[in-house]
Formats: structure tokens, C-alpha cells, sequence
């Protein structure tokens, strides 16, 4: 076990000494005890981890240790999604306190002018998604030829959404001489090609593998239900169980919002985030979670990357047909070692994922027995055609809309091609260039 005093070993600033105290940050995880000598000694890194295990921390404090508040943009730090993005920035900027270091945080559908002043006020780190990076790169406004430091954030995701040429792109515009660290759940070929690429000799470290992830702190269980009843019987489990905390995971978004509108109706304290809602209303939901409220409704666009404490429950209203999913998705409980629970609602065609996910993640799946008798259409305020609602669709369109973690079915996301890009604001109706807007 690390000692409370064990970050003094890496010789760090006394800004940073003072960052970390007031973020509480005592013993560093076991992914920072072995990433950041290996970073503050300039080799390039690979770091197979899952989330939850402190990877940020590992890759932004000994890039703000080695970067100076004079220094011009010499830090990128590229991520897949704009939630996750503005993760990494609350935490960089919380770690860079008293540096002077300042970052700037681009992403689509927020307004891109806003984001070309505050480069335009300085900023010695960028931290954004590929698409909005290549866009402002392409208009004179991030200059990459003076990067020192490359961080790829999720990078099988990144692959997942279709996103590796872009990034492609943009390290063929960097220098040669500069640090590369390469962060990843899982590591299909792809990743190991890219790195083969673009890297020099890069450290490897596998802190754990996803086989780890759910053995030890999360209770994995089930209830077997019809499509026509699911609703009833996340709501009995909810009535039985009474999560503290949950994050329930919908495969849609037009089963998100039934299940939003469904748990508010009979009271409960809910909020809902997918790919439709504006950016302002997302942050505005991820907060309320953040803060009291019980209920969080996702799609696949939160499975990864959120950084949520307190967690306890993860309910699968849509049980993930690819193991890896779910996988990523538990991830979202049991962070830093405490105790999660994990809750499946499987339909009878679909009874083998149980197997899979058992085989698959070494885990037990415990069958969940449970009194739906006072939850009926009535008592649900399900009526007409609203008692289709929430149902499952089948399995062919279901998977279409994943995109797995870790093989498998890889989904495009509607990329464009250079034709047609346009610029300004990523809204729904004016993509731009490859930046991804969740459809699901």
C-alpha cells in the first residue's frame, strides 16, 4: 500500500503539492505511481486501464509539472466525447492552480468563436474532440507545430466512433520529436498500429485488464422480463431496492425519455441525457445528477468517461448484447474500489448475454426474483399506445447503435466527407467536419 506522502517521490512543484492537497489527492492510484515517472522521464506511454482508476491524474500532472506558463501551446489532449472533455479540463484546471498554466476546451456544439478568443487569449494546453480540433487547425487557429505533448484519451473509443483518420490527421501535422501517451480500456489492432505508427518506443503498462473490472467490489444480478413489461419491472426493483444513486442505461433515446417522463410521473427525482439535447441542457442534467438528484436516464453517450462519484447502482434497462459494453457501462460504479451494484433487465430471446457476460468478465450474474403485482399499466400511467412504449427494439437495430467497446460491430456515425463540412456552430443541423453528435 502507498503511504499519504508518496507523490513528494516524484518531485513535483510546490503549485502542484498545493493542487493536489486541496483536490484531496493523498496516495497516488496504481495507475499514477507507475505513469508518471515513466512521463516526467519523457518516454512515450501506452496505459491499458479502465476508468475510475485515476488515468487523468496520470497523464495532466507531469504535463503541467514539465510545462511552463510561458511556454506557447505545447499540450493536446484529444478525447471522443464533449462530456469527457470538459471533464479533463475541470480537473486540469484544478491541478494547474497557482501555474499559471492555462487550457482552453473545444468541442462541437458549443459556439466555435467563443472557443477561437479564449486561444487567442493564450493557452499552453488544448483539450478537445477530433473534429472541432481539425476545424480550428484548418481556420489558422490552433497551431500544432509547436506541440510537445500528445495525449490520446479513450482511444478505443475514439476508434469506435470512426474517428482514427482524423486522428491520424492531426499527429501527422505535429512534430516528430514529441511525447506521445496513448490511453485505452481496451486494445484491439487498430490501437496497437496506430502506436507502431506514431510512437517511439513507448512504455506499455496494463494496469487492469477488463476481465478485473467487475470480479471483486460489483454484485452482478438479473431479472428476466418480456418486452412489454420492462418498465414494471425496473420500477418494482427500484420500489424493492431503493438505489441510492443510479445510473440506468436506455439503448435509445426515445426509450430514455419514456423512462425520464415514467420515473417523474411516479415521483421520483430523474434526469435524462442523449444525444438530442442541447449542450446546456446535458450539463444541466449531468449537475442535478451530480448534486441530488436519484435518477440519471443515459444513453450509450455516458457508458464511458463521465466521472461521477457515489454511484451505486448501474440498472441496464437495454442489456448490452456485447460484453465489453457492459463492461464499460459497471465501470460507471464501484469507482476507486467501493462497492457497486450492477442490475440487468434481460428478455427471454436475449437469456444467453447472461452466459456471455459470465464467461466473458468472470463474473456471477445472480437471478433477481421480484413482486410486480402493484405495478400495472394503471399504477404506471401507461395507457393506449403509450404501454408500446420502453420496449425493446430488435436486436439487428440494437446493435447497430452501439458501437462496440472492444470488438465486434464497429458503427461509422455518419461521418462526412471534405465536401461537405461547414463551420461555425455544431449544431445538429450544421455538423461540421466529423464532429460527433450522439444519436443514441
Amino acid at each position: 500500500m502507498l503511504q499519504m506522502d508518496n507523490f513528494e517521490k516524484f518531485n513535483l512543484s510546490k503549485e502542484m503539492y498545493s493542487a493536489l492537497k486541496e483536490m484531496n489527492f493523498k496516495t497516488p492510484t496504481e495507475v499514477q505511481e507507475k505513469a508518471i515517472p515513466i512521463i516526467l522521464n519523457g518516454r512515450d506511454i501506452i496505459v491499458q486501464s479502465k476508468t475510475g482508476t485515476g488515468k487523468t491524474g496520470a497523464f495532466l500532472i507531469p504535463i503541467i509539472q514539465k510545462l511552463k506558463a510561458s511556454d506557447p501551446l505545447s499540450a493536446m489532449i484529444i478525447v471522443p466525447t464533449r462530456e469527457l472533455a470538459i471533464q479533463v479540463h475541470s480537473v486540469m484546471r484544478k491541478l494547474a492552480h497557482g501555474s499559471g498554466i492555462k487550457g482552453v476546451l473545444v468541442y462541437g456544439g458549443a459556439s466555435i468563436n467563443v472557443q477561437i478568443d479564449k486561444l487567442r487569449d493564450g493557452a499552453n494546453i488544448v483539450i478537445g474532440t477530433p473534429g472541432r480540433i481539425i476545424d480550428l487547425m484548418e481556420r489558422g487557429e490552433i497551431d500544432v507545430t509547436r506541440i510537445k505533448f500528445l495525449v490520446l484519451d479513450e482511444a478505443d473509443m475514439m476508434l469506435d466512433m470512426g474517428f482514427i483518420d482524423d486522428i491520424e490527421l492531426i499527429i501527422r501535422s505535429m512534430p516528430k520529436e514529441k511525447q506521445m501517451m496513448l490511453f485505452s480500456a481496451t486494445m484491439p489492432s487498430k490501437i496497437y498500429g496506430l502506436s507502431q505508427r506514431y510512437m517511439k518506443k513507448a512504455d506499455i503498462l496494463n494496469i487492469s485488464s477488463d476481465q478485473e473490472l467487475t470480479v471483486d467490489t460489483i454484485s452482478h444480478s438479473y431479472a428476466i422480463s418480456d418486452r412489454a413489461h420492462k418498465i414494471r419491472t425496473l420500477v418494482s426493483y427500484i420500489d424493492e431496492y431503493k438505489p441510492r444513486k443510479a445510473l440506468i442505461f436506455s439503448d435509445t433515446k426515445h426509450n430514455a425519455d419514456f423512462l425520464h417522463r415514467t420515473l417523474a410521473r411516479l415521483g421520483y427525482q430523474v434526469a435524462v441525457i442523449h444525444g438530442d439535447m442541447r449542450q446546456a441542457q446535458r450539463e444541466r442534467s449531468l449537475l442535478d445528477f451530480r448534486n441530488n438528484v436519484q435518477f440519471l436516464v443515459a444513453t450509450n453517450v455516458a457508458s464511458r468517461g463521465l466521472d461521477i462519484t457515489g454511484i451505486s447502482h448501474i440498472i441496464n434497462y437495454d442489456t448490452p448484447l456485447d460484453p465489453y459494453v457492459y463492461v464499460h457501462r459497471v465501470g460507471r460504479t464501484a469507482r476507486m474500489g467501493a462497492d457497486g451494484v450492477a442490475f440487468s433487465i434481460v428478455v427471454p430471446q436475449e437469456e444467453y448475454v447472461i452466459r456471455e457476460i459470465e464467461n466473458s468478465v468472470s463474473v456471477r450474474m445472480k437471478p433477481v426474483y421480484l413482486d410486480e403485482s402493484k405495478f400495472d399499466d394503471s399504477a404506471l400511467g401507461l395507457r393506449g399506445n403509450n404501454r408500446a412504449e420502453g420496449s425493446e427494439r430488435s436486436r439487428s437495430d440494437r446493435y447497430e447503435r452501439h458501437g462496440s467497446s472492444g470488438g465486434g460491430f464497429r458503427g461509422n456515425y455518419g461521418r462526412r466527407p471534405p465536401q461537405q463540412r461547414s463551420g461555425g456552430n455544431y449544431s445538429h443541423g450544421n455538423r461540421g467536419r466529423h464532429e460527433y453528435h450522439p444519436n443514441h
